[in-house]
């Protein structure tokens, strides 16, 4: 009788062993085929280089994003003191507020494409400047927005083009961002009351037939 306990014991013992063994290579066999939580999130669309071809429409949209920051930011700076009109003043500080989150997110993305950017407005864009720093009062006010309303409508156009087009993840992000942005500005241009339909006749110009 003893011997038998001893037999069936061992018996048993060996079977546990055997199945502790098989469960735990089991484990280790799912495991190797599943992703890591890393690998599984994917990388993002900075990381993966914007996910999608940057074409030529794209690299221009970039450049007017920036160039428009480069002009824009010194204009809505001198509405606080040469503008006569508080709804002046606050129409530049959105243009402040709205371009310099543009300008950091262009550049970002600029460097994150390989898609080089300028450092300068064009010589028109520094020509609008240097308009803006010769006048004060009422006739900065309306050269303010005749200038701004023109620009914002005109890459107003361009911003549809590229977001209803583009095939990459961060030129998509940056057309919806801007488009966000311009269509604020225009608002607050349009809510000066100083608007004019030559400017609007002036846009619409522009667009392709």
């Amino acid at each position: 009788m003893l011997t038998l306990t001893v037999a069936v014991v061992a018996a048993i013992a060996a079977v546990s062993v055997w199945l502790s063994q098989r469960e735990s290579s089991g484990d280790q066999s799912v495991s190797a085929n599943l992703p890591a939580a890393a690998a599984a999130a994917g990388p993002t669309a900075r990381q993966a280089g914007g996910t999608g071809a940057v074409t030529e429409l794209d690299k221009t949209f970039l450049v007017k994003v920036r160039q428009a920051g480069l002009w824009e930011i010194p204009a809505a700076r001198l509405a606080q003191t040469h503008a006569s009109s508080e709804a002046i003043k606050r129409a530049g500080m959105h243009m402040l507020d709205g371009h310099s989150k543009l300008d950091q997110l262009v550049r970002e993305d600029s460097e994150a494409l390989s898609a080089p950017i300028p450092d300068q407005a064009t010589p028109e864009q520094q020509g609008w400047v240097d308009q803006l720093k010769d006048v004060r009062g009422r006739a900065f006010d309306q050269l303010f927005v005749d200038l701004l309303r023109a620009s914002h409508g005109k890459v107003f156009i361009t911003i549809g083009e590229v977001r209803a087009t583009t095939k990459n993840a961060l030129i998509r992000r940056l057309a919806t961002q801007t488009n966000n942005t311009v269509q604020d500005h225009m608002d607050v241009l349009e809510d000066t009351g100083l608007v004019k339909d030559a400017t609007l006749d002036d846009v619409a110009s522009t667009i392709p037939k």
